[in-house]
């Protein structure tokens, strides 16, 4: 039995949607998992795990700083503890962008960071257009709109393919 740690930031809580169920699939294999949310006060101490996984939202490309900062700070852990790390993202809602090396926010994020994840997945993200802001909206469906994706102002589109977040969860549970 691991001790597994899923340390994640979200904007609008799509990202904990998925810690979640991966906590479901390893404790379903006899495994301990915490969920921590990375704030910018966060103080995470990743001693007592022997499992690491972090994941990260994209808004307006970008994952958040505050997540290169806690790589940065804690890369020597990450890379001594079995880790893990995943991304979410509207553009993987194709699912050609759902490798490291296709999927543009992703290559830059490592190219970034020292740490150099062993394993990692990407997950297309959710749109929810009834919950954001004017100027969010109105931006995001201007991503969509150029990039041919949905653009209906009162709809929810979740293009999280929960199979391979299911996979993933089965690929942690085993990963020593």
């Amino acid at each position: 039995m691991a001790r597994i740690v899923f340390i994640y930031s979200t904007v609008d809580g799509h990202t904990l949607e998925i810690c979640e169920r991966l906590r479901q699939v390893v404790t379903r294999e006899g495994h301990q998992a915490s969920l921590h949310e990375l704030t910018e006060d966060s103080d995470i101490d990743l001693e007592p795990f022997d499992r690491i996984v972090i994941g990260a939202s994209v808004r307006y490309g970008k994952h958040r700083p505050r997540v290169t900062r806690f790589i940065e700070e804690n890369v020597h852990k990450l890379e001594t503890t079995p880790s893990a790390f995943f991304s979410v993202n509207a553009v993987a809602r194709k699912p050609e962008k759902r490798e490291a090396q296709s999927n543009p926010y992703v290559r830059k994020f490592l190219k970034k960071i020292t740490w150099k994840p062993p394993v990692i997945a990407i997950f297309g993200g959710k749109i929810d257009y009834p919950i954001y802001r004017f100027w969010d909206k109105t931006m995001i469906r201007f991503i969509m709109w150029m990039t041919n994706g949905p653009t209906d102002p009162n709809a929810t589109f979740d293009f999280t393919d929960w199979e391979e977040v299911e996979t993933f969860g089965q690929i942690i549970s085993t990963n020593d």
